[in-house]
Formats: C-alpha cells, sequence, structure tokens
C-alpha cells in the first residue's frame, strides 16, 4: 500500500512532457498517403542528445502526443539452454550419444567437452523419434583444443537449420565418453538481428605487444558488439582482447559526487583456416560482446589486442556497433509527425499501445529526418522546492541555531546562583 501511495506521488509531482520544452526535433519523413502501423530506424544522433534509455523521446502529431513502442532487432543475449547427453557410450571406438532438442528451430551447437589438445570429428545426423525414425545426416564437422599452439580451441558445430527433435552425434578422435558433459544450444531468431556502425577505425598504435584502437562514443549511445575485420594474412591466430569504456569528463551537476568507475570486459579472436593432422580446419570467431556502458558524457573506449610474442594483426578496420531499434506508431493518413526529445526532467512513457503491440509484416517503412534545433524551445522552469535550489541557506539556518543553542547554554552556565 505504502509502494503504491508512493507511486501516485512521484506520479502526480513527474514533470509533463510539453513541446516547448524539447531542444531537438526531427521530422518523420517518407510518409504514405494510407493509415497504418510505421516504423523507423532510431540512429545513434537521437541518443546522444536523448536522456538515458531514450526516457524523453516523444512522437507527436502537430500538438499532440502519438503512443509509441520502442523495439530492438533481437535481444542483445538470447540466453543458451544445457542439454544432458543421452545413452553416452562407445560404439565402434568411436564416442556416441543423442539429445534431445527443445521446440523450435536452431544453428549453432556448442559440445560441452573437457579433454585437452585433441582434433576430433564430429558427425551428426536428425530425427524425429530417439530410435525406430528415419535419420538424416546434417553433416561432419571438426572440434579442436590446439591451446599448446596457441591457436584455442573450439567445440561449435555449425549445423544447418534444423528442427529435429533428437540429435545423434558420433564423434571421431581422441576424446572419451567421459570428456562430454552436454551441449548447449540458442534458438534461432526468426529473423536475424541488424546492427547499425556507431564508431569505426582504422588506426592502430603499437604499445609494447599490444594493439591498441580508441574509439570516442556520444553519451547514451549503446554499442552492442564490437566486429574486427582482419586481413588475409595471417590465417591463423588466437589473441585474447581487452576492453576498457570510461566517460571523458565528469558529468554537468556532479561536483562533489563518485565519478563513474571505468567499465571493463574482454574476449577472443579465432581464426583456424589449415589442415591438422590430415583434418581441415575452418573457424572464425571476429565479434565480441561489448561491455554494457551507459555514462552522461562522451565516453572514450580502448580496444586492446594482446599479441604476445606474435606480429601485430593486420586490421582492416575495427567497428563498434548497435542493434537495430525501432521506433513503431500507428500512422494516420495525410498527417505530420515529429520526434521530440533533450528535456532531461522527462520520464520514459507508459502507453497502452507499447503493452498491446502486435508487429505487422506490412508496416510503413519511414525515416526520421535531420535533427534541427526546437524554434519554441525555452527552459524548463525549476519547480524544485525552496531548500533544493538553495541548500547552502538550510546549513546557514542550521549553524544559527547551533550557535543560538549553546549562546543560551554559555548564559546558563554564568548565571549566579541563590
Amino acid at each position: 500500500m505504502k509502494l503504491l501511495a508512493g507511486v501516485l506521488l512521484l506520479a502526480a509531482f513527474a514533470a509533463s512532457p510539453e513541446i516547448r520544452y524539447f531542444r531537438y526535433q526531427r521530422p518523420v519523413q517518407n510518409l504514405p498517403q494510407r493509415s497504418g502501423q510505421a516504423c523507423l530506424v532510431l540512429d545513434a544522433g537521437i541518443f546522444a542528445h536523448a536522456a538515458p534509455q531514450l526516457a524523453d523521446l516523444r512522437v507527436y502529431r502537430d500538438s499532440t502526443e502519438t503512443p509509441y513502442v520502442n523495439r530492438v532487432a533481437a535481444p542483445v543475449e538470447t540466453g543458451e539452454k544445457s542439454i544432458a547427453p543421452i545413452d553416452l557410450g562407445v560404439r565402434g571406438g568411436q564416442t556416441v550419444f543423442d539429445a534431445e532438442l527443445p521446440d523450435g528451430r536452431y544453428t549453432d551447437l556448442q559440445l560441452a567437452v573437457t579433454a585437452k589438445n585433441f582434433i576430433a570429428t564430429v558427425t551428426v545426423s536428425g530425427s524425429r523419434a530417439q530410435t525406430g525414425g528415419a535419420e538424416t545426416r546434417l553433416g561432419s564437422f571438426t572440434i579442436f583444443d590446439l591451446t599448446s599452439q596457441k591457436l584455442g580451441r573450439s567445440t561449435v558445430l555449425h549445423l544447418p537449420e534444423s528442427d529435429f527433435r533428437f540429435l545423434h552425434f558420433r564423434i571421431a578422435g581422441p576424446v572419451s565418453p567421459e570428456s562430454v558433459t552436454g551441449i548447449s544450444v540458442e534458438r534461432l531468431q526468426a529473423n536475424q538481428p541488424k546492427f547499425l556502425t556507431v564508431a569505426e577505425s582504422s588506426r592502430i598504435d603499437t604499445k609494447g605487444r599490444s594493439s591498441v584502437l580508441e574509439f570516442t562514443v556520444p553519451a547514451h549511445v549503446p554499442v552492442d558488439r564490437i566486429v574486427f575485420i582482419p586481413g588475409s594474412a595471417p590465417a591463423l591466430f588466437s589473441r585474447e582482447v581487452g576492453i576498457a569504456v570510461a566517460p571523458l569528463a565528469a558529468a554537468p551537476g556532479s561536483d562533489g559526487a563518485e565519478p563513474p568507475r571505468t567499465v571493463t570486459a574482454s574476449g577472443s579472436l579465432l581464426r583456424v583456416h589449415s589442415v591438422q593432422n590430415g583434418q581441415r580446419i575452418d573457424e572464425e570467431r571476429l565479434a565480441i560482446d561489448a561491455p554494457a556502458a551507459d555514462f552522461n558524457t562522451p565516453a572514450k573506449w580502448t580496444v586492446t589486442i594482446e599479441n604476445g610474442d606474435d606480429a601485430p594483426l593486420s586490421l582492416e578496420s575495427v567497428r563498434l556497433q548497435m542493434l537495430e531499434r525501432r521506433l513503431c506508431f500507428e500512422a494516420a493518413a495525410e498527417a505530420r509527425y515529429a520526434l521530440f526529445y533533450g528535456d532531461p526532467a522527462l520520464t520514459a512513457p507508459h502507453y497502452d499501445y507499447a503493452t498491446l503491440f502486435a508487429p505487422q509484416a506490412d508496416a510503413l517503412a519511414v525515416t526520421a529526418g535531420p535533427e534541427q534545433p526546437n524554434p519554441a524551445y525555452q527552459s524548463r522552469p525549476d519547480e524544485r522546492p525552496f531548500t533544493e535550489k538553495h541548500p547552502a541557506l538550510l546549513w546557514i539556518a542550521l549553524l544559527g541555531v547551533i550557535a543560538l543553542l549553546g549562546w543560551i547554554a554559555l548564559r546558563s552556565t554564568k548565571r549566579p546562583t541563590a
């Protein structure tokens, strides 16, 4: 009950959106002549000048607020499901087992293998039933652990898109049943995620045994992954990568507050195109998930590639990318719409439209025009209580009261006794 009262009280004093208090606007362009669901891609420029998480973003039809929903192209993390092997054993000198897959379509699988320093071939087939049904061969895949050669390891099986209920595995190579602990699978998304490049650089500085790239990303712009575009050589490499994100300056109005901490993360790059022990290996991992970092000022991203005793990698470019985010709303025929943002006093809106939203395959593709200053902009009046506007006066009054009490106490001690 107290929580509900607090929410209602907060809603009562929350700032209301008004066009005159937005610093920026962007017209919605390419609107067709018919009504229907319309969607546009949100670029990095909107994030740079809007409040965190686009809390102050609004859509207006002339002077009327229009409900909308923000949609990410795909979840940043889809989550994996670990599956225990079934009937794990040895047959014909090879490790064999089955696995029951969850409903839905899937592609890449990850074998959990504890063995070290090996190369093996995994043959996979699929069926609708575990036994007694026809099996469809899905292919043969090479897994390896070449850490002794500083080439990393990979136990990923790049299956074609499949939806078989059961998969059957046969491993030829030095991988015993005891070293197979399970598999993990990610359900395939209906649409592959799209990414937008936030920053790109080909300028690489060599510092000792490391290759370093630096980027400047505007405030609040999300970065979801880092993509490395290497040259044709070398064909074999495995490098550790460190990522550090730090604000370039203190946020306005944060005097005396603890500065934001640097956000760090790590990952690895891998490329193996070779023949090992008569087996062809083709494996690449050239993208790393970015750490979650959201600062009120532009941020400096530092990407460090550890080369060890090897020559630095030849990179054509490195890209910081964000998942595509779309804004959708119901557009009326022959109406004009515009995006407004740049009012930090606002909180995120809550629309029934977002709760009940159902994407349409034939949604109208519209675009956001160039950013413009809002010609009607004026500063929002300071509606804070007097004590928040002038905190120094509160301290002065408190010190005055303390001094007065001290004076009274001193007078009392000097008063003669009867």
